[in-house]
């Protein structure tokens, strides 16, 4: 996972992790951070453009899973910060930072939109989960948790996704 550009700067808490824990949970949150962002956006984009026959439904489809990776951004911008953190949410924050592959201009029908939203739900999805491993080795369970939590979700939405490629 490459590492965020983030500010690193730190404010004081409570919090009983060690600094440089908090740090790197910190930066692990920012990567998250942006590329929940990007994972958003990129979504958004596929609602404003999907066009064909399964306009309707994908349209709605794609617009609650924008909506419901919003709620991952605020859940870990807010980890970030509770952890002494600085968030970086700035939109041009994310584009520095994301992992994720950017999204194609060329996709206009309904099945060109949820091919490329499965590749990049996949990757978040990965991300996430090498998130989760990193939090847990490193201590942090209550990262690792939320972002087990947020795993289960990309993994439901994956398979919305991806079951209209099937059969």
């Amino acid at each position: 996972m490459p590492a965020t550009k983030s500010r690193m700067t730190t404010f004081t808490t409570s919090i009983d992790l060690d600094p440089k824990l908090r740090e790197a949970m910190i930066a692990l949150c920012n990567q998250q951070l942006a590329d929940s962002l990007d994972l958003y956006a990129q979504t958004k984009q596929a609602h404003w453009n999907v066009k064909g026959k399964d306009f309707f439904q994908l349209h709605a489809l794609f617009d609650q899973l924008a909506a419901e990776s919003l709620e991952y951004v605020d859940e870990i911008a807010e980890r970030a910060t509770a952890l002494g953190g600085y968030a970086t949410g700035t939109v041009r924050m994310s584009a520095e930072n994301s992992t994720l592959p950017e999204y194609p201009t060329d996709a206009i029908d309904g099945p060109q939109h949820v091919r490329a939203l499965v590749e990049r739900f996949a990757a978040y999805a990965a991300s996430t989960r090498a998130g989760i491993d990193t939090a847990s080795e490193a201590g942090d369970q209550s990262t690792a948790d939320l972002l087990t939590e947020i795993s289960r979700e990309v993994d439901k939405n994956l398979w919305f996704l991806e079951a209209h490629l099937q059969g």
